[in-house]
């Protein structure tokens, strides 16, 4: 009993793991932004709770992921090295820890909120799950954008739990998230692509070309900068956050244009992978940027 025991928790780093630790932080971030943003309030442990529903229900979403992605990860260098594909846990304990985790995640959430929001949450595991992870992946070339609906959902999820209903400001810190994903993604996949091609899934540059691939980054690029502005357009947010979005926006479409236009052959992939980079902190900043302007407009 001992044994197992201490065999369980030398194992929970890997657990950890299967649950995406990096999305799971994106996603608990953009929940307490939206619910910051929501009018109205919430209890504060009623917010913790909810945050905790919220990381769990991401942490599932992750695990069913990577278990029916195993025999995937396996194939692609990105991510041979984890939990299943290395053999340091089985394709049964990840699908029982996702499953598991996924109706915790929703019935605490509608214990401790609104049914509304847990409603929210199971589309988004479920969407992730099974319709992005089963299905749209290995259909389209644009799985990312369709797909990318799930990543952009726990902020309107941090809304709904304050308020039970979908608001104008959780939809906007959803379009922020659902535009910035092509570029964030296909950006990867074009220094990765061989990886995909390995795997068989048809990413866009791989189905487009990278031409074609570097044109939609740009183009979805220059979306985002409008609406991440939106805000400040709309009155929540203060002129400073608009300077602010408006700055780091054009620095992104830089680096996008970079791609396109500044050695748009270079083998080495420089560009791309200076813009996936920057994508990862640009997504930080500008809800770091709300979050901030949100508790100075409420304390003046």
């Amino acid at each position: 009993m001992d044994y197992i025991r201490s065999n369980y928790f030398s194992r929970i780093p890997d657990f950890l793991a299967l649950a995406k630790p990096r999305v799971m932080s994106l996603a608990i971030f953009t929940a307490v932004v939206g619910m910051m943003t929501a009018p109205g309030s919430i209890n504060i442990t009623m917010a913790i709770f909810a945050i905790i529903a919220i990381a769990v229900g991401a942490g599932a979403a992750g695990a069913l992921n990577m278990w029916y992605d195993a025999d995937i990860d396996a194939m692609m260098s990105r991510t041979a090295n984890r939990p299943i594909p290395s053999g340091r846990l089985s394709s049964r304990e990840a699908l029982l820890f996702g499953l598991i985790s996924a109706i915790l995640s929703i019935v605490m959430l509608a214990i401790t909120t609104n049914l509304f929001a847990a409603l929210l949450l199971a589309i988004t595991i479920l969407f992730y799950s099974v319709i992005y992870t089963m299905w749209l992946k290995f259909l389209t070339p644009h799985n990312i954008v369709i797909g990318g609906a799930a990543g952009a959902l726990p902020p309107l999820i941090g809304c709904a739990a304050v308020t039970g209903s979908v608001t104008i400001e959780g939809c906007i810190l959803f379009m922020i998230i659902f535009l910035w994903t092509p570029p964030h993604f296909w950006a990867l996949a074009l220094y990765k692509f061989r990886d995909y091609e390995n795997a068989n899934i048809p990413m866009m540059p791989i189905v487009a070309g990278r031409r074609s691939t570097q044109w939609q980054i740009f183009v979805y690029s220059l979306a985002l900068g409008p609406v991440a502005m939106m805000p400040w357009m709309i009155g929540s947010a203060s002129f400073f956050y608009g300077i602010f979005a408006a700055s780091i926006g054009s620095i992104f479409i830089w680096n996008a244009w970079k791609v396109l236009f500044i050695n748009p052959k270079d083998p080495s992939f420089g560009n791309e992978k200076k813009l996936f980079v920057y994508s990862i902190k640009y997504l930080f900043w500008i809800f770091g940027a709300i979050l901030i302007d949100t508790i100075i407009l409420s304390l003046v």
